[in-house]
């Protein structure tokens, strides 16, 4: 989109700002005080808890409900009464916890309610004015005395900021004309009747008025598409949103002026940027930089209240694949251009949190999280500024899908990585709603407050910030990654240095015990490891063996952190010793035979994986010989390199590796009638928005089932799949629900939990399956209800898209099965729905993001399914 470059324009726009400028302050106490303004931290050493001030605390009900019908707590869609206030009174509360500074979402006036989608602004991110104080957090001198208390109490202030967009006030609903923007346009009224924002310039929205196309002030496009594509990226509505034009720059005067204000006024120490995806590039230069003497670049009005590191970090969402780092080079363009010059000091680091919840949460290969570690290293120039999380306001609670002890490894891995930890409100209570109140009166909440400093979570994330803020390797260092398991969950560990500061992290993400051996420290033989920390319990000391290697056995989801001393120990010699001979090369094919030699050892253990749990025992003959079969039935994928070991608590052999290549039986085909996708009697339709409508993603045309032992592959053939949100599991607009019954299994279950439907033909399941774009889970049966998934599972399914030919394949290995050694019997059931936080609405009537025709309160959730099938 063109703009204009008009001197005079830009001066009389520019004049509304400085009176506007002038208005607000005069509108509240007098101008800010000294104790507003800061010197910035070295935000490496920081902690960061992010909160959604509608949903953490109310702290004065007066300003709750403005009669717009926008407040009631009982629903997600709309305000809850959270304030500025309410986090002025819990600072006791997040400081203790171990946060060093509060991220607040944008606490600007909003759009509060949106006729259209049925949802409210209570999150902060559809402003109509970025220079006041939203009527429902409270007023200007409330966030002022927020930020005095916040700094009194030696921490540090986040603001939540958009500069992409404002809310919703003019659409294309009925059509776009690229040549022509006045086309189809309309102006979409707020609760209060409102057509435009408040603020000037961007109350210039009108395509329609000539003056307001020429001024430019917005991109006149319609909602984006296709997010795959870089024009519709940068230049059309993100959900609806009106796309600002941040290549004018009487934008960009606007947004400097808009945003330095609270900097100025408020004592603002930080930028969170939401949806900088959504411009480019080279607007934070700009923004950040700019020496126009009126309104100049954020980090200069910061260095003038002195500020002089002031961090601005963007959010990117992009998870890569595994081994891939596509999205994590896109998110570094925007902290430097091609020229190495700085742009956004940090980004969020979403492909860490896509791995971590990989690894820790669905038990995908450790190999995986190293990778990710080294590659964040390699490409970010200033990864110890980019935030890293486990969990956020626009993501699936952790513990929606994962467990309490993944969620503590994956905890404990932000605090000793480099990145700047930040914890999303309510993790430290266990909560698994997206949203959900911190206070009784608010939605999710069940009626009680949520501030027990006695909570567990808490207390484990009180240790971890602890760990992190005594000990500057964690946040200043760099890591080494020493160990991953390729082949599963297991083993990870890596060494963080900074000087001669050292520490070593250990993990087991397995369900079982693991086998670490053979690690080559990096230390002198002798140096003697002090335990540091432990998610249970600080690990006792041990000594690193001959040649700086050592082994030992890990806990079941263990994460241990040790430091080396200053005192070397000796290192006893062992006459014990256990060979395993060469493997032949090439891979695989079924179950194979091993040797090797023992010598004073009666008796060893052969591992396969790292996995302690599932070894053989194994004795040596009179001569010390021994053979045995290794077992390849779980073994499902011929890229992966497995580990084959033999070990005794005296000796360990060296590392054998090798890969399997196994044969796949196809025990079913079946399929499903077209179009179909209408739910139970007909009756359900699609939400209008056309990503559903013109695509029918839920319709189910076959399901091809087949097996390798007890692994099984679930490849389903759907009418269209999509996958214009760009999602990680190379599909969007379904959520696929697999249901599985094991064959003499006990404690199966009929209900499909939050689906408001019961199973087929007297169906009860034993594991479930749900996966959607950003989302990959298992659960089996125990715990599970019509409001509870169940008892997580790990390994997650392998996903493989194709969207040639439309089709999405689940491969679940023995593993997650409960180690099933074949698969004759197993009955399965797939439904489908779209999933959102949640299982997608379903309203009485039509709408542009809910599926209509019945009542999300008591009526299935399902839109296709298939017949139970049985295998043979």
């Amino acid at each position: 989109m063109h703009f204009v470059r008009s001197v005079a324009l830009r001066a009389v726009l520019g004049m509304a700002l400085a009176v506007l400028g002038s208005g607000a302050r005069a509108a509240g106490p007098a101008a800010a005080t000294a104790s507003l303004s800061v010197p910035s931290p070295d935000w490496r050493d920081q902690v960061i808890y992010f909160l959604m001030t509608d949903r953490f605390d109310d702290g004065d009900p007066g300003n709750n409900d403005h009669g717009a019908g926008e407040f009631d707590p009982s629903s997600n869609a709309k305000y809850s009464g959270g304030d500025l206030k309410g986090v002025a009174r819990r600072l006791d509360y997040i400081r203790d916890l171990g946060a060093t500074a509060i991220w607040i979402t944008p606490p600007v006036a909003n759009r509060w309610w949106d006729a259209g989608s049925r949802y409210g602004g209570y999150h902060g991110y559809w402003a109509e004015n970025f220079m006041a104080v939203d009527a429902h957090y409270g007023s200007l001198d409330d966030y002022r005395q927020l930020s005095d208390r916040i700094h009194a109490a030696g921490m540090y202030l986040v603001q939540d900021i958009v500069v992409n967009h404002t809310g919703n006030f003019f659409s294309y609903a009925g059509g776009w004309d690229r040549a022509n923007p006045a086309a189809h346009f309309q102006l979409q009224p707020d609760a209060q009747g409102r057509t435009a924002p408040t603020q000037p310039p961007f109350d210039r929205n009108d395509a329609r008025d000539p003056g307001d196309r020429k001024a430019a002030i917005y991109h006149w496009t319609p909602t984006i598409s296709d997010y795959g594509n870089p024009d519709q990226e940068s230049n059309f509505q993100l959900a609806d949103l009106d796309d600002l034009n941040t290549e004018n720059p009487v934008v960009r005067d606007a947004l400097r002026q808009s945003y330095g204000y609270w900097i100025r006024e408020v004592g603002v120490d930080a930028f969170r940027v939401d949806t900088a995806f959504y411009v480019p590039p080279d607007f934070f230069a700009d923004f950040l930089y700019s020496d126009d003497p009126r309104y100049p670049g954020i980090a200069r009005v910061a260095a003038l209240t002195g500020r002089r590191n002031f961090l601005a970090f963007g959010e990117g969402f992009g998870i890569d694949k595994p081994y891939s780092d596509v999205l994590e080079r896109k998110i570094d363009r925007y902290m430097r251009d091609a020229h190495g010059k700085p742009l956004l000091p940090g980004m969020l680091n979403f492909p860490l949190y896509g791995t971590l919840a990989d690894v820790f949460a669905r038990g995908r290969p450790t190999a995986e999280l190293a990778y990710r570690i080294r590659s964040m290293m390699q490409l970010h120039a200033q990864p110890w500024l980019m935030p890293s999380f486990v969990d956020n306001h626009d993501v699936d609670r952790f513990l929606a899908g994962g467990g309490q002890d993944a969620l503590k490894q994956s905890l404990l891995a932000i605090m000793t990585l480099p990145g700047i930890p930040t914890l999303y409100y309510g993790t430290e209570q266990g909560f698994s709603e997206q949203r959900g109140a911190m206070f009784k009166a608010g939605f999710g909440s069940a009626g009680k407050d949520h501030f027990d400093t006695g909570a567990p979570l808490y207390q484990f994330i009180r240790r971890t910030t602890a760990l992190r803020r005594t000990n500057r390797v964690f946040s200043r260092g760099t890591p080494t990654v020493l160990r991953g398991n390729a082949a599963a969950a297991g083993v990870l560990v890596y060494r963080m240095t900074q000087g001669h500061d050292t520490a070593i992290v250990v993990f087991n993400s397995s369900d079982h015990e693991a086998l670490l051996d053979n690690l080559e420290t990096g230390l002198r033989s002798g140096t003697v490891l002090e335990g540091l920390f432990g998610i249970d319990a600080a690990p006792p000391d041990v000594v690193v063996g001959a040649g700086g290697r050592m082994t030992m056995t890990l806990p079941a989801r263990s994460g241990l952190v040790w430091k080396p001393a200053r005192r070397i120990a000796a290192v006893p010699t062992v006459p014990a010793a256990v060979t395993l001979e060469a493997l032949r090369d090439g891979d695989f094919g079924d179950d194979f035979e091993v040797h090797g030699i023992a010598r004073d050892v009666p008796e060893f253990k052969l591992v396969v994986d790292g996995d302690l749990a599932a070894a053989q025992t194994l004795r040596p003959g009179p001569d010390g010989r021994w053979s045995a079969q290794v077992d390849t039935g779980s073994m499902v994928d011929p890229s992966i390199r497995h580990s084959l070991v033999a070990w005794s608590p005296q000796a360990v052999s060296a590392n054998r590796s090798f890969r399997v290549a196994r044969q796949w039986t196809v025990l079913a085909d079946v399929s499903d009638p077209r179009g179909d996708d209408r739910g139970p009697n007909g009756r359900y339709r699609y939400p209008t928005d056309a990503g559903w409508s013109a695509n029918r993603p839920l319709d189910i045309e076959g399901v091809r089932v087949s097996g390798a032992g007890g692994a099984l592959r679930i490849e389903l053939r759907m009418h269209k799949l999509v996958a214009a949100w760009n999602p990680p599991n190379g599909f969007d607009h379904v959520a696929f629900t697999i249901f599985l019954q094991l064959p003499g299994a006990a404690g199966g279950i009929d209900v499909m939990p939050f689906q408001n439907a019961r199973l087929p033909d007297g169906m009860r399941w034993n594991y479930r399956l749900r996966t959607h774009g950003w989302s990959n889970a298992v659960f089996a049966a125990a715990g599970a209800s019509a409001s509870q998934d169940g008892t997580s599972v790990t390994p997650a399914a392998g996903i493989v898209v194709d969207q040639a030919r439309n089709t999405v394949g689940f491969t679940l290995p023995a593993g997650s099965l409960g180690g099933l050694k074949s698969l004759s019997g197993v009955k399965l059931y797939v439904a489908t729905w779209d999933y959102d936080g949640g299982y997608r609405a379903l309203t009485p009537l039509a709408q542009s993001s809910a599926f209509s025709g019945g009542d999300g309160a008591f009526d299935p959730l399902v839109m296709d399914d298939t017949a139970v099938i049985t295998l043979p």
